[in-house]
């Protein structure tokens, strides 16, 4: 079922949402003990949609290339050689397909065989129109309020499942599948008890795989959204942050302002005032050697420009952007935070946006913002939490396409090997299901059916920013229209009471009688149309 948002009033309709893991279908005991994850497609009742020949149940195959030397350990991590653990079969699906049961269509394409490409384009949120603000918050909202249908999220390790037989998984809405997500694939390695843990690790952060993973996240999370809302023109707008002296977004027309009774807590005129958090408290996890379990750990935190000014003594300005996105290397050195004149590493946050040198004392670009909101945002693995990380993040995207379209890399320039564990080319994402390799996100959104309205030609830019204006124009029209005839209305009567009034008057006049016409002399009226060379000229400023 879902629940719809309109102007405050929730409706009830039925739903199936689109793909993150795990899929319900498969947090089953036997699913986990056979290590099959293969459902049916309901489009023709087999297994993958394989009697239409949209996939089929293989065995899951993975790059046993060697990773880096941050993690020193294996078979500890449930994330190591994804998704293995857990699944060794899954749906692989044809060319246009995809999904967990590959009744999806491929990003960018549609139609019943998903043979119809189109191309979305993702808008400055300033651009957007009051009624287009209002539908993003409540399709947020909605979102948020839903509780997702085809996933569940994980609440135990698979040791603690005892190794299938006892599934521990938990229901979340739709949004917090996604926060969950971002918690999971960031968190840190679990050794063994309290307090026995590996920080030194993250599959999607610190490393390569950075850019490709969280493009693969915001287009699921598009999709879904479209999915839950029936609305498939919809795209996640940016928020291009450059030169900002504080967060333009924090207004209660967009993501909330500040609350005036607590400078951390959002404005009660804002629906983001009554969100909750979870996968917030990593040192917590941490200290008991335990997941994230999805309960709800307090409302959502935020308190931007009060943070630590000596990580981040401003937000990132333009010039440091390009900067950024003329370093021609994609990722260099051990390829982690230390990497020198690395365009993801600068981009990232970790290279100095000016010079390129990594590990920087500061924190720039990306990194930045996260902490500069000093809140739930500034929390690694709570950060989805807050709903400016998807802004955020459609921008940070959006450079990352800067970067791609300038330098058209090969994908060799992607590493094959020795990345930090997760980041190699064909390490398939965590915790995707379906499975998504690195390297296939390694390339251009117009591959992937999706634009940025800045990077558009100059008549699709005028077209862009003058849509909201014209949308209020076409919202006004009836009320315009009605005014227009009202007012042609009043006019020819005001026309026709003048006339009347004129010709009684007059009529009255001794003058006009023929009494004492000698007495008082009226100039005859000028003609009310004049020849070209009579009209006077008029000058506007």
């Amino acid at each position: 079922m879902r629940l719809l948002l309109l102007h405050g009033v929730f409706f009830l309709q039925c739903v199936r949402l689109s793909q993150q893991q795990f899929p319900r279908l498969c947090a089953t005991t036997e699913a986990l003990l056979s290590k099959e994850c293969c459902p049916v497609w309901d489009g023709d009742g087999s297994a993958c949609g394989a009697s239409s020949g949209r996939g089929f149940c293989r065995d899951v195959e993975v790059s046993d290339l060697p990773n880096g030397l941050n993690y020193p350990f294996s078979g500890l991590d449930d994330r190591e050689r994804w998704p293995l653990v857990f699944y060794n079969r899954t749906c692989q699906c044809a060319s246009n397909y995809m999904g967990f049961n590959c009744g999806e269509c491929q990003f960018g394409l549609f139609g019943t065989k998903c043979g119809e490409r189109r191309e979305s384009v993702r808008r400055n949120v300033f651009h957007l129109s009051a009624a287009e603000r209002r539908k993003l918050i409540s399709y947020l909202n909605l979102a948020k309020h839903t509780v997702s249908q085809d996933y569940v999220i994980a609440t135990g390790t698979y040791r603690e499942m005892n190794n299938g037989s006892t599934p521990l998984f938990s229901d979340v809405s739709t949004y917090d599948v996604f926060v969950w997500m971002h918690y999971y694939v960031s968190r840190n390695a679990l050794l063994g008890g309290p307090g026995n843990v590996w920080t030194d690790v993250d599959f999607a952060h610190w490393a390569p795989a950075f850019l490709p993973w969280h493009r693969a996240y915001l287009l699921h999370w598009e999709r879904d959204i479209r999915k839950l809302t029936g609305d498939f023109e919809f795209s996640i707008p940016y928020w291009d942050w450059r030169d900002a002296q504080g967060c333009d977004v924090c207004t209660d027309d967009l993501m909330g302002a500040r609350s005036p009774r607590d400078p951390n807590l959002i404005s009660p005129a804002s629906v983001f005032s009554s969100w909750r958090v979870m996968c917030s408290r990593a040192v917590d996890y941490s200290v008991r050697g335990v997941l994230c379990d999805g309960s709800d750990e307090g409302p959502l935190l935020r308190n931007p420009g009060n943070h630590n000014h000596n990580l981040v003594p401003r937000l990132p300005t333009a010039a440091e952007v390009e900067f950024t996105v003329s370093l021609r290397d994609y990722d260099t050195g051990a390829m982690d935070r230390s990497a020198n004149f690395s365009f993801r590493n600068t981009m990232e946050g970790f290279g100095n946006p000016q010079t390129g040198l990594g590990n920087s004392r500061v924190m720039g670009m990306h990194a930045s913002l996260h902490i500069f909101m000093n809140g739930s945002m500034s929390s690694v693995q709570g950060s989805a939490n807050d709903p400016i990380f998807l802004l955020h993040h459609a921008y940070v995207d959006s450079i990352y396409e800067q970067w791609l379209r300038r330098h058209a890399p090969e994908q060799t320039q992607y590493p094959e090997f020795n990345a930090p564990i997760g980041h190699n080319r064909q390490y398939h994402m965590v915790p995707f299901i379906p499975l998504h390799r690195n390297i296939e996100y390694f390339t251009s959104s117009k591959d992937l059916g999706y634009e940025y309205s800045y990077m558009l030609d100059s008549d699709q830019r005028i077209s862009e920013v003058l849509s909201p204006y014209l949308e209020l124009m076409m919202e006004a029209w009836p009320w315009l229209l009605g005014a227009l005839v009202l007012g042609a209305l009043v006019a020819m009567t005001v026309a026709a009471v003048a006339a009347t009034m004129t010709r009684v008057c007059w009529g009255a006049w001794p003058w006009q009688r023929g009494e004492n016409s000698s007495a008082f002399h009226l100039p005859e009226r000028e003609s009310l149309i004049s020849s070209d060379s009579d009209t006077p000229n008029y000058h506007t400023v």
